[in-house]
């Protein structure tokens, strides 16, 4: 690693940012507390090059073995895929074992890099600040559950802790499928397998496929990207495998939506029989600047199966969920706006804030006051 990225990595440690943006002819941008902050000189061509090639030529595996590193996709391999597809994916550990997930892309002719910061020190879903029915979900052996929302919003750290609290607690057969793999679990009770893109696999559907004759307890896909994959995603969980994965949707009805919507026309129908009931339940996330600006906080949507929920699925009354995960609040669910209300009752966060998130922002203040005050933990 070059004495100037170790140097640059060092710095975005220092300031506990989760990402860094690298670009020609701009200074570099730390994310600090969702906050982009620019500092520095502009970076020349020559320099960012010099910091790809740093990255590329240091790509290890997520296990480093003592005293080596290896070098799975060959530097020239991660360079062609840049150059043919416009952008390339990778995972990064450096010499102090930090583990990056790294996007290189290329933007009106020049190299540009986003690295994501990994905290393998997995934190429990209750530290995360994640809604108790999020942990049962742990115990449940079969069917499909999503977590949602937008980059930056979590998703793989609560999946990471879903992953890593099941390891811990059941002996049971966990592989992940991974583009690239983000976290490293150690095995405990469970059995972990990870596989990552272009490592171990070249495609998505073949690697869930491949899956099912790998004797697997536990499946987490990265990401439905796909149909194909979708399809293998809901063949697992229909036939007895508890599978988590991600999408980039923003609520709990758009994620059902847009499964279904994935689907040529002609097979919507029974894409919506085979999702209600396998479906489990569809977590959606964002993470909200804290008041006290130092940190953020997730607001949390959460919808779970119940006879209601499968019921609308099927009959293609998806908009009628909302009031359902309204409702049923005793069963652990909520929609984004009580979650909302929740965090601005123990001032987690402003109002105002919250309203520039909510569905019903108008409504708001009436939540707030049937929720009704809190003492906070910032006090």
């Amino acid at each position: 690693m070059s004495r100037s990225l170790q140097a640059l990595l060092e710095q975005a440690r220092k300031q506990k940012a989760s990402d860094i943006h690298i670009s020609e002819n701009a200074p570099v941008s730390f994310r600090v507390h969702g906050k982009l902050i620019t500092e520095g000189e502009a970076l020349t061509q020559d320099e960012v090059r010099s910091l790809f090639l740093g990255l590329t030529s240091q790509y290890q595996e997520p296990e480093k073995t003592e005293a080596k590193a290896h070098t799975s996709l060959p530097e020239t391999q991660l360079q062609q895929t840049l150059d043919s597809h416009g952008s390339v994916d990778f995972g990064y550990t450096c010499e102090q074992g930090h583990r990056y997930r790294i996007n290189a892309y290329q933007c009106l002719g020049s190299l540009a890099i986003a690295l994501r910061h990994l905290n393998n020190n997995f934190q429990s879903l209750s530290d995360l600040h994640l809604p108790r029915a999020i942990e049962n979900l742990t115990e449940t052996l079969s069917g499909l559950v999503l977590v949602c929302g937008a980059t930056g919003s979590g998703k793989s750290t609560t999946l990471a802790s879903l992953i890593h609290d099941i390891a811990h607690k059941r002996p049971v057969h966990i592989i992940t499928i991974e583009d690239p793999v983000e976290f490293i679990h150690r095995p405990s009770k469970a059995v972990i397998h990870q596989r990552e893109m272009g490592r171990d696999f070249t495609e998505f559907p073949h690697a869930v496929r491949a899956a099912l004759r790998e004797d697997p307890d536990v499946l987490m896909v990265g990401e439905m990207r796909d149909l194909e994959t979708i399809r293998a995603a809901l063949t697992a969980a229909e036939t007895g495998h508890l599978v988590f994965s991600t999408l980039h949707t923003n609520d709990a009805v758009s994620s059902i939506e847009r499964l279904i919507g994935a689907f040529p026309g002609n097979e919507q129908d029974l894409a919506r029989v085979r999702l209600s009931r396998c479906l489990r339940a569809v977590v959606a996330q964002h993470l909200l600047p804290t008041s006290n600006g130092l940190g953020r906080v997730p607001a949390v949507e959460v919808l779970l199966k119940n006879s209601a929920v499968s019921n609308l699925i099927e009959n293609d009354k998806t908009r009628q969920l909302y009031s359902t995960i309204e409702s049923n609040r005793s069963q652990g669910m909520q929609t984004l706006d009580q979650s909302l209300a929740d965090l601005v009752s123990n001032r987690w966060i402003s109002l105002e804030l919250a309203q520039s998130y909510a569905r019903q922002p108008n409504t708001l203040k009436e939540l707030v006051a049937q929720v009704g005050g809190q003492s906070s933990v910032y006090q």
